[in-house]
């Protein structure tokens, strides 16, 4: 099983980047599929999760909402998040995960 996420790195605020989660070793299109971040000194934290079909999970706590967007490639068995309206609270490292495992992730930091 490998995840193996991309397309990290330093944006000024307000701006936007576009993640990617190369998923192998497993049946992608079978789970829900999830994006978690983590912060410097921080615990893990939510930040959107999709199901196998491509409904995005919505949650009470949703610190993301209406700035993320998460999809899906099933053909290509690749996961997205699309951020937008980048703020420096938003720098942390972005993991890329499913019920069984998750990957080592892409660090995305928000600074002017």
């Amino acid at each position: 099983v490998q995840l193996v996420e991309s397309g990290g790195g330093l944006v000024q605020p307000g701006g936007s980047l576009r993640l990617s989660c190369t998923a192998s070793g497993f049946t992608f299109s079978s789970y829900s599929m999830y994006w978690v971040r983590q912060a410097p000194g921080e615990g893990l934290e939510w930040v959107a999760g999709i199901t196998r079909a491509g409904i995005t999970i919505t949650t009470f706590a949703d610190p993301v909402k209406g700035q993320f967007i998460i999809s899906r490639d099933n053909v290509k068995n690749t996961l997205y998040l699309e951020m937008n309206s980048l703020k420096p609270e938003d720098t942390a490292v972005y993991h890329c995960m499913y019920e069984e495992g998750w990957g080592q992730g892409t660090q995305v930091t928000v600074s002017s």
